[in-house]
């Protein structure tokens, strides 16, 4: 995980500028495809997915180098056949897990955050789930395994194969000619995120589209069906912790409620968006029937919002670039605590984002908690170590959350206090 955290400094800050750079290029062409609060609300969803996979919080039910070690019946020589087999095993198996996301309910919940954005843009790619806490990826690269692909290549191969996803998340870059027979481009993956009934559950691949050919779902941008995007039941919310749960608490309702004990049972395993029939009848959800007339949701917000949540999501990302500057020297059970500190803040902000009232206590509570941690250790993880005054910085970091929450929830009011939920 060190190694891993080692990584990220140098990716997050390559996936911000690139982020910057499409911002600018939307301004200048008069053709932006950023909404602030939904991309403050992108990034923060993309800090909490690095945390959660840096500190390796997830139950894995079988690992690769046990799967290699059992399964093996070959072993590739060749340098350059061994690292071609594991790219696409690797993204045959990516395709059959994103699939299976889209075709199965309680998987659906670990896909959903990437889908939630109403718009669609470099930072929607950076909507990754925290709700995937049972680790079972292994198991789709048995392929790999029997040919007896190392441990060393997967491993190196897979976080390159992910970040290798993130081009095509945009709206600036037309058809790409005979590309499109090969691999998955920006107009493919449009129609992936897209909710017109033309487009759902299309495009599963990830690097290269000829599983789609393949598999029968395959769709290409029609020029007179310009997608839409988010999901069908939207989120309503810009905090990417509450997106990431929202839809397995509406399964958890659901079984509940039911008077079929199968209906409980097989509710997980069903495809994405079955309901019990009881259930769906005494308990209907909204859902977006016409997606070309539907409220985006923009909860009111003033440009010191705006403006205040920005200096949010940087500082926050400030953090956590430090905590994995100082990975080793902080030790574990520290990192725990401040990655708690982080994923309680992009709580809090967001919530304020929302413009909900309980924003101001989360706000509050993290701040005087922040506080006595720097009074009682003298120190903010070591931080003093590379900077003398680091920690009273972090202090009045801390100091300025509180007073924020305060301010906009209790002294900036108006109608910025009543969200406008999407239809």
């Amino acid at each position: 995980m060190e190694t891993y955290a080692a990584a990220l400094l140098y990716a997050i800050p390559f996936f911000v500028v690139l982020v910057l750079i499409e911002i600018l290029y939307g301004y200048f062409v008069k053709n932006q495809k950023h909404n602030v609060m939904d991309t403050v609300s992108s990034l923060s969803s993309g800090l909490t997915n690095i945390i959660k996979d840096s500190l390796g919080l997830v139950l894995v039910l079988v690992s690769y180098p046990f799967l290699v070690e059992n399964l093996a019946v070959v072993e590739l020589k060749s340098t350059w056949l061994v690292w071609l087999a594991a790219f696409i095993t690797i993204d045959f198996a990516g395709y059959w897990n994103h699939r299976l996301s889209h075709h199965v309910n309680i998987f659906w919940n670990q896909h959903v955050i990437h889908h939630s954005s109403e718009e669609f843009n470099l930072a929607c790619a950076l909507r990754q789930s925290i709700s995937n806490v049972i680790g079972y990826f292994a198991l789709l690269l048995i392929p790999a395994a029997v040919l007896g692909v190392p441990n060393e290549v997967i491993a190196i191969l897979a976080p390159i194969h992910l970040f290798a996803q993130f081009w095509y998340h945009t709206q600036h870059i037309g058809k790409m000619g005979w590309l499109e027979y090969i691999i998955v481009t920006p107009s493919q993956h449009r129609v992936h995120h897209a909710i017109n009934p033309e487009y759902i559950d299309k495009n599963l691949g990830q690097i290269l589209c000829i599983w789609d050919r393949m598999f029968g779902t395959f769709q290409k941008e029609l020029d007179d069906v310009p997608p839409q995007y988010g999901v069908l039941k939207p989120a309503a919310t810009w905090n990417p912790i509450l997106i990431n749960f929202q839809h397995v608490w509406r399964l958890i309702k659901d079984a509940w409620r039911t008077k079929s004990w199968w209906d409980k049972l097989r509710i997980w395993f069903m495809p994405t968006g079955w309901r019990p029939v009881d259930v769906a009848a005494k308990y209907p959800i909204s859902k977006i029937e016409n997606v070309y007339n539907f409220e985006k949701y923009k909860p009111s917000a003033s440009n010191a919002l705006k403006g205040y949540s920005i200096c949010q999501l940087l500082l926050n990302t400030g953090l956590m670039l430090f905590m994995f500057y100082n990975y080793s020297e902080i030790g574990f059970d520290g990192l725990l605590l401040f990655g708690a500190f982080v994923f309680v803040g992009i709580y809090g902000y967001t919530t304020l984002m929302d413009r909900k009232i309980y924003a101001v206590w989360i706000e509050l509570l993290r701040g005087i908690a922040g506080l006595v941690l720097i009074y009682m250790t003298g120190d903010w993880f070591g931080m003093n170590a590379y900077f003398a005054t680091g920690s009273y910085w972090v202090a009045f970091y801390f100091l300025t959350t509180i007073f924020g929450g305060v301010y906009f929830t209790f002294i900036e009011r108006g109608n910025s206090t009543k969200p406008n939920l999407a239809t």
